[in-house]
């Protein structure tokens, strides 16, 4: 980067610390207030696009039919699309989500719910059996964040033992290795100390995730955004790096 392109840079991220410590302080007063809570407000409060330049959304059959070139024209560039769940629930959207997804150019990847009712071998077996290989896709990204109840008997024993188990199987299925996240609850309960060179999905609204802070890469910052071609609020996350970073990190040197 040439002297001028440098200081152009640190100028530009100068101004942003500025206008995200400005509007940080301006939301702060909302929640006090508890103005930010009325729906139309909330829906439209977005911290991390003043710092990050890469937004995305992740989607199930809870949004209905989606939009996808609408969706694709307002600011996102990736989606996660749900999969899979457990031993054997299968998303009824996924197919048509995951082909909408693409066909509006959008950088898309799956994830799978990951339950404490079944064990890993069995949850690896079913998210395999639905998604495709696909080399320009995101990782595969595994959501834990609840635990139970199970309704055919009591939970697996060793969580983070059988979500290793999942990771593994996934990772030599797909040549990458799948994104963990969870919230900060789940977390503290389960996985603390646990997972130390894994890449972590945090929900954390409003501010960044307090948790695996060398270790997140994305961070769900909404979870009643509002989006263009999507009927009703949607998860928004922010990928914690350029648009160049995430170029690399969908497309990583072999």
């Amino acid at each position: 980067m040439r002297p001028l392109q440098r200081a152009r840079f640190r100028s530009r991220m100068a101004s942003r610390q500025r206008i995200w410590i400005a509007t940080s302080l301006a939301a702060l007063m909302l929640i006090a207030a508890g103005v930010v809570f009325a729906p139309q407000i909330y829906a439209h409060l977005e911290l991390a696009p003043l710092r990050y330049d890469v937004i995305g959304v992740d989607v199930s059959h809870h949004q209905g039919q989606i939009d996808w070139r609408a969706l694709a024209g307002d600011g996102i560039a990736f989606a996660y699309i749900k999969a899979t769940e457990g031993g054997n629930f299968r998303d009824t959207n996924f197919a048509s989500n995951w082909a909408g997804a693409a066909g509006a150019g959008l950088v898309r990847g799956a994830y799978h719910f990951f339950t404490p009712c079944r064990t890993g071998i069995d949850q690896a077996r079913n998210f395999i059996a639905t998604v495709p290989r696909d080399p320009s896709a995101l990782p595969p990204a595994i959501d834990a964040e609840r635990m139970g109840p199970c309704p055919n008997g009591a939970p697996i024993g060793n969580v983070a033992g059988e979500l290793e188990i999942l990771l593994a199987q996934l990772s030599a299925h797909y040549g990458r290795r799948p994104l963990i996240y969870t919230t900060a609850e789940f977390h503290d309960a389960y996985l603390k100390g646990q997972f130390p060179h894994d890449q972590f999905w945090v929900r954390g609204l409003f501010w960044p995730p307090l948790i695996r802070q060398e270790q997140w890469i994305l961070w769900q910052y909404q979870d009643r955004g509002a989006r263009r071609g999507v009927h009703g609020p949607v998860d928004l996350s922010a990928f914690r790096g350029s648009k160049q970073d995430f170029t690399g990190f969908v497309h990583p040197n072999p």
